[in-house]
């Protein structure tokens, strides 16, 4: 359920932006969510259709990238995918390794249509 919550914090934010921007509508929304994150796109999708009516991003459409889990060593420096059953580097053994990509989630872009006259 808390992709509810996000969502309606999407809307406020492209919403605030829209506004500045003195848009007419909010035409497209550009989401990169990470492979760790634990964001569902078709419960952010759902919960879009409903709490976007009868605003400027009624009829956004989304879009969503996903951004792979990627670690570093902190030994060796190597950068590689999140495996399942990975237990320390591929390249040197070490287990000091961190999250270095998979935990984004962020609006990446929006596109509007201006109001006339702009």
């Amino acid at each position: 359920m808390h992709e509810l919550a996000i969502t309606q914090n999407i809307l406020e934010i492209v919403l605030k932006r829209a506004q500045e921007a003195e848009a007419k509508t909010i035409t497209d929304i550009y989401l990169v969510i990470g492979q760790l994150s634990s964001i569902v796109d078709d419960a952010v999708q759902f919960y879009w259709g409903m709490i976007a009516q009868d605003t400027p991003a009624e009829q956004a459409r989304l879009h969503f990238r996903r951004v792979p889990a990627e670690m570093a060593c902190d030994a060796c420096g190597t950068r590689f995918p999140l495996a399942e059953g990975l237990t320390g580097c591929p390249q040197c053994g070490s287990h000091q390794v961190r999250v270095v990509a998979g935990e984004e989630f962020f609006i990446e872009s929006i596109d509007v249509d201006q109001a006339e006259g702009q």
